[in-house]
């Protein structure tokens, strides 16, 4: 599948996978070097725009990497890129650790996986069907 892009920004990076059967395409920082500081959150530009087909949605996740070893990962956990948006790609990196964290032009921020979803119609009911689990959450299968 041919995914669409356009560049906004000289600087902007081409989206790349790390290896042929790596899920996610890593997005770059488009900006100047950026350093964020403990516990903060930072809007950060990859410099392009997306064309994803209709009845897929692009998912922007965490770089596992650069979550575990530097704690910087997408605020929100998972971003969604709708297939009518034609905006500039953004991600918000929140800063986990402890340390300052600093973020040069040109680095893998993110990762987007582009996957096929429905769309579904939602229909109020006075009763669900009845499970095995029913209400139980939150542990209630377990937590080991």
């Amino acid at each position: 599948m041919k995914i669409l892009f356009k560049k906004l920004q000289e600087k902007a990076h081409t989206p790349t996978y790390g290896s042929p059967f790596s899920a996610g395409a890593d997005l770059y920082s488009a900006d100047e070097t950026v350093t964020i500081a403990p516990g903060e959150s930072r809007l950060m530009h990859t410099g392009i725009a997306v064309e994803i087909p209709v009845g897929y949605v692009g998912l922007v996740y965490a770089r596992s990497g650069l979550a575990c070893k530097r704690g910087l990962a997408p605020a929100n956990k998972v971003g969604v890129i709708d297939a009518d948006y034609r905006g500039e790609i953004m991600v918000c990196l929140h800063n986990h650790s402890d340390k300052e964290q600093t973020v040069e032009a040109g680095e893998r921020i993110a990762q987007m996986v582009v996957a096929p979803f429905l769309t579904c119609e939602y229909e109020e009911t006075d009763e669900l069907s009845e499970t095995v689990r029913g209400e139980g959450g939150f542990g209630s299968t377990g937590t080991k």
